[in-house]
């Protein structure tokens, strides 16, 4: 799994007009791409560091603050870029793999007590936010 993880000051998530998933404050935007050899125990693995990164105001976690999370399924995290003008999709899981792992994200974020706001799986979403900072991390699972 890999995530990219942005300290934000407001974040949401729009999908045909409507805005289907918002964060207000400060919180974690966090964009989750999934690949073929991903599992269930790696999604929980990503909770648990998202829940305590400590990159929030005065070195702060999620944890410490109960500040909210956007998580939004992003498979473009995997795309390969480094032949030619397009890019290849290869590394990143299809659909049906990938769905689950990112609703497992979730599920173990808000086990921990973590407010999770989400985006919409495989639609074509407007996702909009304020960096705070920036302050932008990857994370690789």
């Amino acid at each position: 799994m890999r995530a990219v993880v942005q300290r934000v000051d407001g974040a949401d998530v729009v999908v045909a007009g409507e805005v289907v998933g918002e964060i207000r404050g400060e919180g974690l935007c966090v964009l989750v791409g999934v690949t073929h050899e991903d599992t269930p125990a790696k999604a929980a693995q990503l909770a648990r560091k998202l829940w305590s990164l400590r990159m929030l105001n005065d070195e702060k976690s999620c944890s410490d603050t109960g500040a909210p999370l956007l998580v939004v399924s992003q498979f473009t995290l995997y795309g390969d870029a480094r032949k030619g003008r397009r890019p290849t999709w290869n590394a990143a899981a299809p659909g049906e793999v990938a769905e689950p792992l990112v609703d497992e994200v979730v599920r173990c974020l808000r086990d921990l007590g973590a407010h999770v706001e989400t985006g919409r799986f495989g639609a074509s979403m407007r996702v909009s936010l304020t960096n705070d900072g920036p302050f932008t991390v990857l994370l690789e699972m």
